[in-house]
């Protein structure tokens, strides 16, 4: 089995860690592509930045799919792109933000984010309402981190920990979901230090799509997420066109 996860910002030594966390919980058999895109922001922190990633994202899922990858997890936690990925891919795509929530809202009776600024507040508010885990969400954290930092800050992991501990105190939750996929290396050490689970939607992300795929489940693709209809892009999203039948893959990003 090939699960291809997706670091949608360019980053990296990010990308190299979070194919780490992903590689640690496959089973044997399992085999896990971490990529960046060749195009895209070096960090993701703003709906401009989520907008921009998608296309780097999709010419990933065209490399993908003409490799044979069976599946994908996109590793941001906006979850940029994963409708879009739905319909190009034909194996399941999983974002991080949805997988986390689903394996802690099984964990107890709510659960805590922790995400890096404070601007992504409402992104994440709207993702926990759109996947219907709403009332699960006691609350949402920003530990005023930008995204890079995480890899620099020496004290990156003391003040992600900090706000963990704050936020189930506060929202007296069950669990904590990690709001990015540049925290993935961290969740072990702070769920040892707070006493409680911390969930990290890379590796939630990565068992889930091995689960689906061990199950023989794919996107359903007889309405919504069936492949786009051939169309044609100009410009800078040319190479994106789809001139001659609807459900043809977009072209190889050339990597």
């Amino acid at each position: 089995m090939l699960i291809k996860v997706i670091n949608p910002n360019t980053t990296r030594s990010m990308t190299a860690t979070i194919g780490d966390c992903a590689r640690a919980v496959v089973g044997p058999g399992t085999v896990v592509e971490a990529v960046s895109p060749s195009m895209g922001p070096v960090s993701i922190e703003s709906h401009v930045d989520e907008a921009l990633s998608v296309p780097g994202i999709l010419a990933e899922i065209a490399t993908g799919e003409a490799a044979g990858a069976d599946g994908y997890v996109i590793a941001c936690f906006g979850d940029p792109g994963v409708d879009a990925a739905r319909e190009l891919a034909s194996g399941p795509v999983i974002g991080i933000a949805e997988a986390a929530m689903h394996a802690a809202s099984v964990l107890g009776r709510g659960f805590s984010v922790v995400t890096t600024l404070g601007r992504t507040i409402g992104r994440a508010q709207d993702l926990a309402n759109h996947y219907g885990f709403g009332r699960h969400c006691l609350g949402i954290h920003a530990c005023e981190l930008p995204v890079l930092e995480l890899e620099t800050d020496p004290d990156a992991r003391k003040i992600v920990t900090e706000a963990c501990r704050l936020a189930v105190e506060t929202d007296r939750s069950d669990a904590v979901v990690l709001g990015c996929a540049g925290m993935a290396d961290l969740c072990r050490d702070i769920s040892a230090e707070i006493g409680v689970p911390v969930i990290d939607g890379v590796a939630a992300g990565t068992l889930f799509v091995q689960s689906l795929v061990t199950l023989g489940l794919r996107t359903g693709k007889r309405g919504e997420f069936a492949a786009p209809p051939a169309k044609l892009y100009t410009g800078l999203l040319a190479n994106f066109s789809r001139p001659h039948s609807a459900g043809q893959p977009l072209p190889h990003n050339g990597r």
